[in-house]
Parts: C-alpha cells; structure tokens; sequence
C-alpha cells in the first residue's frame, strides 16, 4: 500500500506464502479496514486488516474449484460472496473474526462455473452472477 503523497513510505500488506499473484481484490464498503482478495488458481478467499499488514484474518475456503470473484455486501460490515470455477456462490458471515470462520452461511449451485458477481447497492437483498451465456439474479 502506497500512500501517494509521499511515495518514500509503503506498506506491504500481504504476500503470498509462494510468491502467488494476487487475482482481485476488493475492498468493503462498511468498514474500510478489510480488503478482501485471492491468488491465481486458489480455491481460497484471504480477508486482510490493513492495520495488522502481513497476516490475514481470515481464509475462507469453501470452495472444491478456483475462485474466480468477490463482493462485498454493500450494507454490512461482515457478509461477503465468493463465486469459483465449482459452480458455487458462497456468502459468508465474518462477525465471528477474529476466530476462524469455516463454513459458508448460504450456498448456491449454478449449471457452471460462475465467472462474474455483482452485489446490488441499490438492492442488498440481491447478488447476481455470471456464467456460461447466463446470468441469474440471487435473492439472498
């Protein structure tokens, strides 16, 4: 992390344990402490605190296929949506951070892997995806 107004002071704030590239990464809405992001082929999502650089605060990893995207709930703080080539759409409750959270709280099984996710501002009740030539739209 950079701060661009003096470009002599940076933080690293996480690195893979193997040096992985970093695919997305997304920041929360509610709380902009948390960022959330993983690696090229990881089956993995990594929840990190700006303020603790280096370890993350969590690893979701629910996924049996690559993660593929992540949102943010856009009204709270704790739940965010993680979608992979496993066809799954997992959302995730973090409130019980900083101990581990191992299972997802709702999951959905689309017909393929699921490439794209959008979780709707405007509409917090709804998540949409992406795969194939579809896309769905997710009461959650």
């Amino acid at each position: 992390m950079f701060d661009l107004r003096s470009l002599e002071h940076s933080t690293i704030i996480y690195e893979s344990p193997q040096l992985d590239p970093l695919l997305r990464l997304c920041w929360n809405k509610q709380d902009p402490n948390y960022l959330a992001t993983f690696m090229v082929d990881s089956y993995k999502t990594i929840i990190l605190d700006i303020r603790v650089p280096s370890l993350p605060v969590a690893e979701l990893g629910g996924h049996s296929g690559c993660v593929n995207a992540i949102a943010w709930a856009p009204h709270s703080s704790c739940h965010i949506c993680s979608t992979g080539d496993d066809a799954q759409a997992l959302i995730w409750d973090l409130s019980p951070m900083p101990k581990p959270v191992e299972d997802p709280i709702l999951a959905y099984n689309a017909e393929q892997e699921i490439n794209s996710l959008q979780w709707s501002a405007a509409q917090p009740d709804w998540v949409s995806i992406a795969f194939s030539d579809k896309l769905q739209i997710l009461r959650v």
